[in-house]
């Protein structure tokens, strides 16, 4: 067993164990990749203040999402293919995320289904959907989420058209994998991931085939998905699909304080400052530079999380500091995934959950509510000058 110590020694493993395809698949942004790599670099602008002779026993990383405990203020984030980076990855994710004692949201586009996780999980989770056109497919597809008890929905709203991304295009990214003589040759340098791929029959988009009309194998789910995505979304349809679901709803995608404002004003229960991973549009700003402003225009009034570029517990209490209540994991948890299936998922938890315990008390905070601006140094022109 390799000595694990933080995200990035996971990342090395899933490089090594997973087919190229699927790790570019996590490990890649759109176009040239700068907001990509932004999300990461400008957590390391802001600075923690330490703090000395304060009390550090009794510290908790315990905290509330949309009102659900949750033993630290970390969700995982949906991730299409989870189940192409380990077999059944979606139903190992969602495992080790209910035994940690965090949200594990499952994407419309996995491999494992709903129904698949429901199964083999005793705890609900939530699920993300997409702003698509076919409105039966949508209220089909919300009736199964309500079905299998998921506990909150996630409506994805920044995904009307796909952002370029160079090495899926260049991979000839598929669920299941084409077999190329390229694709055949690396995958047989991964031995352990082929074999459990061949013990599993979960190698579709099981929430797609089979339930979208027409669509019974990878070719027509291809056709599908070109057409699916609704680029006529507007706020009305964004309320249409928040009155469809009875229960908590989060708006994933938000990265400007006007359409914060908007989420707040159709009821939507949290936003999730969110660029989708720099995997959208390149060039824009990294969700936690947006984080300060759009905590100005609806702190008070929405619950505000905020997702892409965490990549250690120090990210996470970065993003609390400017006023987040909660964050979400994604490539982190799936380098976890794909170095040391579910154990590697309960792993990257760890890593961050010490990463929070640490840096909590070496600033002089015990409990996360405790967790405030004061705790972080910000440079002055971190939001830009910007004409």
């Amino acid at each position: 067993m390799p000595v694990i110590t933080n995200v990035y020694d996971l990342k090395r493993l899933h490089k090594m164990r997973t087919p190229k395809m699927f790790y570019d698949y996590c490990e890649s942004g759109s176009w040239t990749e700068q907001t990509f790599r932004e999300n990461v670099t400008d957590f390391d602008k802001i600075r923690l203040r330490q703090r000395i002779a304060v009390d550090m026993t009794g510290r908790s990383t315990a905290s509330k999402m949309i009102g659900q405990d949750v033993a630290m203020p970390v969700a995982l984030a949906p991730v299409g293919l989870t189940g192409m980076q380990r077999a059944d990855g979606e139903i190992k994710a969602a495992k080790a995320a209910a035994k940690f004692g965090v949200p594990f949201t499952l994407s419309t586009m996995s491999i494992c289904s709903i129904e698949d996780v429901a199964e083999h999980t005793d705890k609900p989770f939530w699920f993300q959907v997409y702003t698509l056109k076919d409105d039966d497919f949508m209220r089909r597809l919300i009736a199964r989420a309500t079905d299998a008890k998921c506990s909150a929905l996630v409506i994805t709203v920044d995904l009307q058209i796909m952002g370029q991304r160079h090495k899926d295009l260049k991979n000839g990214l598929s669920a299941p994998p084409k077999l190329t003589p390229k694709s055949i040759a690396n995958m047989m340098t991964k031995a352990q991931w082929g074999l459990e791929m061949l013990g599993t029959k979960r190698r579709f988009f099981g929430n797609i085939v089979g339930h979208a009309k027409g669509v019974t194998n990878p070719s027509s789910l291809s056709a599908w998905t070109a057409e699916a995505f609704d680029q006529s979304l507007d706020w009305n349809r964004i309320a249409e699909l928040r009155r469809m679901w009875d229960g908590p709803v989060i708006l994933k995608g938000i990265l400007d304080a006007e359409d914060a404002k908007q989420a707040a004003n159709i009821g939507a229960d949290a936003i999730v400052v969110s660029n989708h991973g720099g995997r959208q549009l390149d060039g824009a700003l990294s969700s936690i530079r947006m984080l300060p402003e759009i905590m100005d225009a609806v702190g008070d009034k929405i619950e505000v999380h905020l997702d892409s570029g965490i990549r250690s517990g120090q990210d996470v209490l970065k993003a609390l500091a400017l006023g987040a209540k909660g964050t979400y994991i994604g490539r982190a948890f799936v380098h976890g995934l794909g170095a040391m299936g579910e154990a590697g998922v309960t792993k990257a938890l760890e890593v961050i959950q010490k990463e929070m315990d640490t840096t909590m008390a070496l600033c002089g905070r015990r409990t996360v509510d405790q967790v405030d601006r004061d705790m972080v140094l910000v440079p002055e022109d971190f939001a830009g000058r910007w004409a």
